[in-house]
C-alpha cells in the first residue's frame, strides 16, 4: 500500500514557469495594488478593473507551461498515493496531468455566478460586465480574494490529517488559512519544504528544509529521501 503524500503548493510551484504572481511583490501584482484587483472590496469599487485584469491574466497563462517541478509531481505517483493542495490559480498541475488537485483560491480558467458560487463555468475567453451566468448574475472570476472564506479549506484540513509525509513547495507559510495547515499534519508524520528562501515557522521543529527552485529540490527530494 502506497505512503500518503500531500503536497502544498505556493507561488514559488509555478515560478519557474515565468507566471507572473504577488509574491515577493510589494503588494503589487503586474502594477496593480492587491487590494484593487484580489480583494472584495476591489471588486465592489470597480469590477471592470478586476475584470480585465483576470482576462489578462488569463490569456498570460496560455503562454506558459508546467514546469520540470509539476512533471516530477505526476512522476511520483508512482510511488506514492498523492494529494496536491494548491495555493496557485493557474493549471499547471492540471497540464501536468496531476490526478488529485484542490484549489484552495479558486482557479484562473473558471468563472462563476455572482449571486450562486456553485455556478461555476470554465472559459479561456475574456469576460466582461454584462456577461451573465444562466442564472442572471455577473459572471466574476472564480477567484477567493481577500475578505471572502475558503471554502475547500475543510477538505484540505481532512486530507492533511491523512497525510504520511507532508512536502510544502514554494509557499511562505505566511497566507492564512492555508499556512495554519501545518497544525493538521499528524505528529508521526515527516514534513518537508522546499524553497530558495528561508521559510520562518515556530509551528514545528522537525521539519526537514530543502532551500532550492521547485524543480531542483523535488529532484533533491527523490534523490536523498526516497533512495
Amino acid at each position: 500500500m502506497k505512503k500518503k503524500l500531500v503536497v502544498l503548493t505556493g507561488a514559488g510551484m509555478s515560478a519557474e514557469s515565468g507566471l507572473s504572481t504577488f509574491r515577493d511583490s510589494g503588494g503589487l501584482w503586474e502594477n496593480y495594488k492587491v487590494q484593487e484587483v484580489a480583494s472584495v472590496e476591489g471588486w465592489y469599487k470597480n469590477p471592470e478593473l478586476v475584470q480585465n485584469f483576470y482576462n489578462m491574466r488569463r490569456a498570460e497563462l496560455q503562454k506558459h507551461d508546467p514546469n520540470r517541478g509539476h512533471y516530477l509531481l505526476k512522476e511520483l505517483e508512482s510511488i506514492f498515493d498523492i494529494s496536491i493542495i494548491t495555493q496557485n490559480v493557474d493549471n499547471f498541475h492540471e497540464r501536468a496531468q496531476s490526478t488529485r488537485i484542490l484549489h484552495l483560491h479558486g482557479e484562473l480558467t473558471k468563472v462563476r455566478s455572482e449571486t450562486n458560487e456553485s455556478l461555476i463555468y470554465e472559459t479561456f475567453q475574456d469576460v466582461h460586465m454584462g456577461d451573465l451566468a444562466e442564472d442572471g448574475g455577473q459572471l466574476r472570476p472564480h477567484i477567493v480574494w481577500f475578505g471572502e472564506m475558503v471554502p475547500e479549506m475543510e477538505k484540505a484540513i481532512e486530507i492533511t490529517q491523512n497525510a504520511d509525509i507532508f512536502l510544502i513547495i514554494g509557499s511562505s507559510l505566511q497566507v492564512y488559512p492555508a499556512a495554519s495547515l501545518l497544525d493538521f499534519v499528524p505528529v508521526t508524520s515527516k514534513i518537508f519544504v522546499i524553497d530558495p528562501k528561508p521559510v520562518e515557522t515556530n509551528l514545528r521543529h522537525d521539519i526537514i528544509f530543502i532551500q532550492k527552485g521547485a524543480s531542483e529540490g523535488l529532484e533533491y527530494f527523490k534523490d536523498h529521501y526516497l533512495s
